[in-house]
């Protein structure tokens, strides 16, 4: 199993990449060459279906019937031993997001190996993940089981295992005629090892139980967030099921400029003419979410629990630092630019982070989050240093450990993380 990389900055090899970029502006604001592709028209653009999974995936904030009767009938799956229900019916459902992060990940897995060390980790009702909590996600799901798969990717990998590189020229070259800085093909590679049959068959075995599985990618022709029902790929019994499930998995990590978009073939009716779609980080729609608003979160509520009530308890692993330590800023355009991205994506997860919170009063669920202490050194050699990515893990070990590791109350409202 393995993770996407981190967001800007790159460190090494990919901030040069963004200094290639300064050099070839003058060129970019010439004009670029483009490569073919077949894409819906804008009027048909949510209007695609993957040929033979129609029900799949939904889009952010539209609804979606068929996902919600999906997450209806798992109340109708799901036993008593994995959702036990109190003395008057009512169920308590555990929910993990895992967010966007890159090798930071190595937080959030040492952080969930912990959590089974305590005895209280719990079978979680829905998972849900974007970027590398993405690639986290189907193994977060299973559970204990693949705690060492965890282990083992978040303390051994390094950036050669997930992209390469070329040389300037070569990344000049991209930058004016490619979609991309870096080749994934390392990544892919992984995915296809470490997700596999016996994999598949497992989440779909825990579907069919009851229990879901989101991910979520970034459509850029539409643009909208888009909602992957996991599950539903892996029992569907079909025998492209396996690539369509790597496919998601690789699309929600690959970071826009950095790596290539994923492309996935649709159409309008069964058997018409074949478009494709363009598919990035699911990072770039959320940085963590609980379901893009594809069904009415009081369906817990009201449907839960066999005749009783469903409320949710939240966890949120934020896999990086909402708060990093000052540092002052070269005056560059690569380093302004990547300071700038970086903040947007942290006020993006506090903006998550509050969403959710809003969300588990409403519904009358429980709100628990973590994330990486803004004291801790982020410094790294390279974008997946083992060195680090060990420091991170056994960090996170050690604060699930801690008697009361949650913060129960949106940032600002206890002591500053």
């Amino acid at each position: 199993m393995r993770c996407a990389p981190l967001p800007f900055p790159f460190h090494a090899g990919l901030r040069h990449g963004l200094r290639a970029a300064a050099l070839a502006l003058l060129v970019l604001l010439a004009g670029c060459g483009t490569l073919p592709r077949n894409a819906l028209p804008a009027d048909k653009a949510l209007d695609g279906q993957v040929p033979g999974f129609p029900e799949v995936r939904g889009w952010a904030f539209l609804g979606s019937s068929t996902l919600e009767q999906d997450l209806v009938r798992s109340f109708a799956q799901e036993s008593t031993q994995d959702f036990p229900p109190d003395a008057s019916g009512n169920v308590r459902y555990a929910h993990l997001a895992l967010s966007g992060g890159g090798a930071n990940g190595a937080f959030g897995a040492g952080f969930l190996n912990g959590w089974t060390a305590t005895g209280q980790r719990p079978v979680f009702k829905i998972v849900t993940g974007v970027s590398t909590g993405a690639l986290m996600a189907p193994f977060a799901f299973i559970g204990p089981p693949y705690d060492q798969a965890l282990r083992e990717f978040y303390t051994t990998t390094r950036s050669r295992d997930i992209f390469l590189l070329g040389s300037t020229f070569g990344l000049l070259w991209q930058l004016v005629a490619g979609e991309a800085l870096a080749d994934t093909r390392p990544l892919q590679a992984m995915i296809e090892r470490h997700v596999d049959e016996a994999l598949l068959q497992r989440v779909a075995e825990a579907h069919q139980r009851g229990r879901r599985l989101y991910i979520g990618t970034a459509y850029m022709d539409a643009p909208r967030f888009v909602v992957w029902n996991m599950g539903l790929i892996a029992s569907s019994g079909r025998p492209d099921a396996l690539a369509l499930f790597r496919k998601v998995m690789l699309a929600s990590a690959s970071i826009p400029v950095a790596f290539p978009p994923v492309f996935f073939e649709v159409e309008l009716k069964p058997g018409g003419p074949r478009y494709d779609e363009m598919h990035v980080d699911g990072g770039i729609g959320a940085r963590v979410f609980l379901n893009g608003g594809v069904f009415r979160g009081s369906v817990i509520r009201e449907r839960g629990g066999q005749g009783g009530q469903g409320r949710e308890d939240i966890f949120v692993i934020h896999n990086g630092q909402l708060i990093p330590p000052p540092e002052a800023v070269p005056r560059s355009l690569s380093s302004i630019a990547a300071r700038s991205i970086d903040a947007m994506g942290r006020a993006a997860a506090l903006g998550d982070l509050f969403r959710i919170y809003a969300y588990a009063q409403r519904e009358q669920g429980s709100f628990h989050w973590i994330t990486i202490p803004r004291d801790v050194n982020m410094a790294a050699e390279e974008v997946f240093d083992p060195v680090q990515m060990q420091q991170l893990y056994d960090l996170g070990l050690r604060m699930a450990g801690a008697p009361q590791p949650w913060f129960t109350q949106p940032p600002g409202q206890q002591p500053q993380p």
